[in-house]
């Protein structure tokens, strides 16, 4: 018997659950995740109450957001039954969250790229709210096909008290490179779980960008079909005043000779703006010749912030290339600094040069051209908020 096939027939059995000291199990029966207290590893870092009532179990959801689509040639965007969006070979959801998301939503889309399919174009989903007088549920699936090359590009804007749980299917030899942007409006919620499996020999891209909102709480968690799969996981995040964003990642290395590449970037300016960021990785026993690292830089701007940063690497196996992490929490460097005004630039711009380098290495890895550029200046606009006004 094939290791892919032992891998796939793990799988089929209901192996696939996380052994992982971190990680509950994964499942959609909602009674296996009860309404948390504060005080579970998984939400320790999360101020409930702001959550709006999305941890509460009620009907379905009765508010909607306003989509619009581009779809290139091939790919289809269509509505599917909560039972056929269940079926999707993922994990099930990790926390209460994405458990009520699950049953919440009215339908599920399922967004579906075809088999050998090679997009020129991005394919683009533009989802806006539009009040918050009434929480809204989504349900996505990502599926595709085998040997696909694709770019898809998730927008997020408006106002709105929203709660997702998204599947991501990346067939055998496939290429996705998945752009979640999350840039509400301040007065937003949004809570959103994205579990993702990469087919043998197949690499899946993200990118996640989170720049406005009052509260955002994402959780991306990646598996395995079969030996060779890549995932690498990008992220960078800007928060205000009084902003609250967590991002949560976890890898389960369930295959051998895999890959994994997290890194995650993050500025803070303004009192209580408050970002989380927590990695974790679990190599397991029959992951052998795997390689992971994560790495997590943040960036204090003005006094009255709190970055939170927690690494983690759960080793089964010794037989592995390499595994490791790193974290950091720091203020300007005084000697860039230094240097840049040693030249005659000006301690304004000095600070801006620092922060566009700081992020620079994360927005151009984006393969959409005028994406890269609306997010630089997106940055730029955070700059002027806050941290060069005190100058």
């Amino acid at each position: 018997m094939s290791l892919t096939n032992t891998v796939a027939e793990a799988v089929e059995m209901g192996d696939s659950h996380v052994e992982s000291h971190l990680h509950p199990e994964p499942t959609f029966d909602l009674a296996a995740h009860p309404s948390p207290t504060g005080r579970e590893e998984i939400w320790r870092f999360t101020p409930l109450k702001r959550l709006r009532g999305l941890l509460d179990d009620g009907p379905a959801s009765a508010g909607t957001l306003a989509r619009e689509t581009s779809l290139p040639a091939g790919v289809t965007l269509t509505e599917i039954a909560l039972d056929e969006a269940d079926a999707a070979r993922v994990a099930a959801p990790f926390d209460r969250l994405a458990a009520l998301a699950a049953r919440q939503a009215p339908t599920a889309l399922l967004l579906d790229v075809p088999a050998e399919a090679d997009l020129a174009e991005p394919v683009r989903l533009q989802l806006t709210g539009t009040g918050l007088e009434a929480a809204v549920a989504g349900r996505l699936v990502v599926r595709v096909g085998r040997f696909a090359r694709a770019v898809v590009v998730i927008e997020h804007a408006g106002s709105t008290v929203y709660n997702a749980f998204t599947s991501v299917e990346v067939g055998d030899g496939a290429q996705l490179d998945l752009v979640h942007v999350n840039d509400w409006a301040d007065d937003a919620v949004h809570a959103e779980q994205i579990n993702a499996r990469v087919g043998r020999d197949a690499t899946l891209r993200q990118f996640e960008f989170t720049l406005g909102g009052d509260l955002v709480r994402t959780s991306t968690n990646v598996d395995y079909a079969g030996p060779g799969g890549t995932a690498e996981l990008f992220g960078l995040y800007f928060a205000d005043a009084g902003q609250h964003f967590e991002h949560r990642l976890f890898v389960d290395h369930n295959a051998p000779k895999t890959i994994s590449n997290v890194v995650y970037k993050g500025a803070l300016q303004g009192q209580d703006a408050h970002t989380v960021w927590i990695g974790n990785v679990l190599i397991r026993k029959v992951a052998e010749g795997i390689e992971t690292y994560e790495e997590n830089r943040n960036l204090v701007l003005t006094d009255g912030c709190q970055a939170d940063s927690v690494p983690n690497l759960e080793i089964e196996t010794g037989e592995i290339e390499g595994a490791g992490h790193a974290s950091a929490v720091g203020r300007f460097d005084d000697e860039q600094l230094f240097y840049l005004r040693s030249r005659g630039i000006s301690e304004a711009e000095a600070r801006k040069l620092v922060v566009r380098g700081f992020f620079d290495d994360l927005i151009r890895r984006v393969q959409v051209p005028e994406l890269a550029e609306k997010l630089s200046a997106q940055v730029e606009d955070e700059l002027q908020r806050n941290v060069l006004k005190e100058l």
